[in-house]
């Protein structure tokens, strides 16, 4: 962070758009431990600190279940102070206690999103958030990739003083260290359901990976395009063609790619169904493949191991059940390995960031990464619209 926030009011542009349970307490506070080292950066730098986020798709207006006020308790425990929340994000009453705040103190304004105008990106509305600080500090790398008002268009009326903050500055750090100065050999695992998702990633991946491994349920279509049977098993057969492409394009480029050689199958998308294993290039009719074999997770297991870069995106299998968990399992500890070994490891997208915590990984890797899509359009676009507003002019 460039700019000295003595006597400053810090507007930042959080992420606290984190999982609450039933009773509205945080079940995840991932997001919001993310953002502490900044804004303890700015209270002891002598400046106060105005908060805005968004929470959950509130349709329309003010929601009760997606008021920020839930999440208060959890940063107040974190931080260890009490914090002064505003009913609203630019009301009168909002206005007041940002214009109040003394040094030391924090301000969290409500749910952005309660305004239709900050999807919207309206400028009008971005300058009146723009009147609650004296400097903008993005710190939100979750929704850098949007164009909203509070992350790509309120940049503009902070033309001196604006900047990242830490959480955003660890993240543009450890994803250029996988995409611009990876040591070799440099592995890509991805995952997931579709093939779609993917495409712009594994292309940009041909052209830096060494090693390009492919699991979940996009592996299917791989499969089925290069000519195997996959049962019932989750298939787009209007990207077979897309499949084949960057199967050759990857040829080309002299990068390996490797698809699963087995597959655990159930006759059912659930738990209790019958499982048996199968070759996954010939997956009996009625049968659906809902994780990757041990021959698959042997191979992938060296691959990872031997790796000096890796970069993970995606699930293996249906790892949310205990039957189909053993493939994603069994990278994410691949990748512990590798990284005790001396490889940086970047663990980035919802359901990778999910198996690293449920098998409490997430210290043995070098960085997970706080935004999913937003990891997925950087590696694609080399910039996102919240970090051009930052970077532009400077």
């Amino acid at each position: 962070m460039n700019i000295d926030f003595k006597n400053t009011r810090a507007l930042i542009r959080v992420d606290f758009n984190v999982p609450l349970n039933a009773q509205f307490e945080v079940s995840d506070n991932t997001r919001i431990k993310a953002a502490i080292p900044t804004i303890q950066e700015i209270l002891n730098q002598g400046g106060s600190v105005v908060l805005m986020s968004h929470l959950g798709r509130p349709k329309e207006g003010p929601t009760e279940k997606y008021s920020l006020k839930h999440v208060l308790p959890e940063l107040e425990k974190l931080l260890e102070k009490k914090i002064n929340f505003a009913d609203d994000c630019i009301g009168e009453q909002a206005y007041k206690l940002s214009a109040s705040l003394q040094p030391g103190e924090i301000l969290l304004l409500e749910n952005l999103r309660f305004y239709k105008e900050e999807e919207k990106g309206d400028v009008a509305f971005a300058e009146k958030l723009s009147k609650h600080g004296d400097a903008y500090v993005n710190d939100a790398f979750g929704t850098a990739h949007r164009s909203h008002a509070s992350t790509a268009v309120i940049a503009r009326f902070f033309p001196h003083k604006k900047t990242f903050g830490y959480c955003i500055e660890s993240e543009l750090k450890s994803i250029n260290k996988v995409l611009h100065e990876s040591q070799r050999p440099f592995t890509a695992i991805i995952g997931g359901a579709k093939v779609s998702d993917k495409i712009i990633i594994l292309q940009q991946l041909i052209k830096k990976a060494d090693n390009i491994i492919i699991g979940g349920g996009m592996a299917f279509t791989f499969i089925k395009a290069l000519g195997g049977t996959i049962g019932k098993s989750l298939v787009e057969d209007d990207r077979l063609e897309t499949a084949r492409d960057i199967i050759e394009a990857a040829k080309k480029q002299q990068v390996n790619i490797y698809l699963p050689s087995d597959s655990v199958i159930a006759d059912n998308f659930n738990n209790e169904a019958h499982i048996k294993m199968s070759a996954i290039n010939n997956i009996p009719d009625g049968w659906m493949g809902l994780d990757i074999g041990e021959a698959s997770v042997k191979t992938f297991t060296e691959v990872v191991v031997g790796s000096k870069t890796i970069l993970w995106n995606g699930p293996m299998g249906v790892f949310e059940m205990s039957n189909f968990e053993k493939g994603t399992k069994n990278m994410a500890l691949a990748i512990a390995e590798a990284t005790k070994r001396g490889a940086f490891s970047l663990i980035g997208g919802g359901d990778s960031v999910a198996a690293i915590n449920k098998y409490h990984l997430a210290n043995q890797v070098s960085y997970v990464s706080t935004g999913g899509g937003a990891l997925l359009e950087y590696i694609e676009a080399g910039t996102l619209p919240g970090i051009s507003a930052i970077t532009e002019n400077e």
